[in-house]
């Protein structure tokens, strides 16, 4: 009677993470390594049915001082479920050498407190998962801080290029575009 009674809830806990897995979108599959710490965001737990700005970032990129204004909307909007997740990539050649660099520029230069992954392919073959799927729904980033809204079922609603400010009044209403939609 015991091995019954501990097999039900044990039942329930493996179908609910295959359907967990089976709610997840495809652009939420994988994992990426969180930028100077050993471990990894599996994406779907961390960022399903959340409504996220999904930018790629570059240290030493002219647009670096986006990072602020990245930032800003993260506090703006954290609070009702925004996640913005940043994406440093040295495919425009404008990365840091090394992760502890990286780390320096995005949590010391700039207060980052959203979410960063170490570097990553972010255009072409090479491309991690979430920009393959990001590019196939919109386009491949153009240059650093290009910045996608995603919705709460993982689509993108808009994307804007790295002249787009964080605090644009386009990117705003995006924004709240998607944290109005419903999982």
């Amino acid at each position: 009677m015991l091995k019954r009674w501990l097999a039900v809830p044990v039942l329930m806990m493996a179908c609910g993470a295959v359907a967990l897995a089976a709610d997840c979108p495809p652009l939420l599959e994988g994992q990426l390594p969180k930028l100077r710490v050993k471990e990894s965001i599996d994406l779907c737990q961390r960022f399903a049915s959340k409504p996220l700005v999904i930018v790629n970032t570059a240290s030493f990129c002219g647009f670096a001082p986006q990072f602020k204004g990245l930032e800003a909307l993260y506090q703006r909007y954290k609070g009702q479920g925004l996640e913005v997740v940043g994406v440093p990539s040295d495919d425009f050649k404008q990365e840091a050498k090394t992760g502890e660099e990286t780390a320096k520029v995005c949590y010391v230069n700039y207060g980052v407190t959203f979410t960063m992954t170490e570097p990553q392919k972010v255009r072409g073959p090479d491309a991690v998962h979430l920009f393959k799927i990001l590019a196939s729904q919109t386009s491949a980033p153009k240059w650093n801080f290009y910045k996608y809204v995603v919705d709460r079922q993982g689509k993108v609603i808009a994307n804007f290029s790295s002249l787009t400010k964080p605090d644009d009044a386009d990117l705003i209403t995006a924004v709240e575009q998607a944290l109005a939609s419903r999982p």
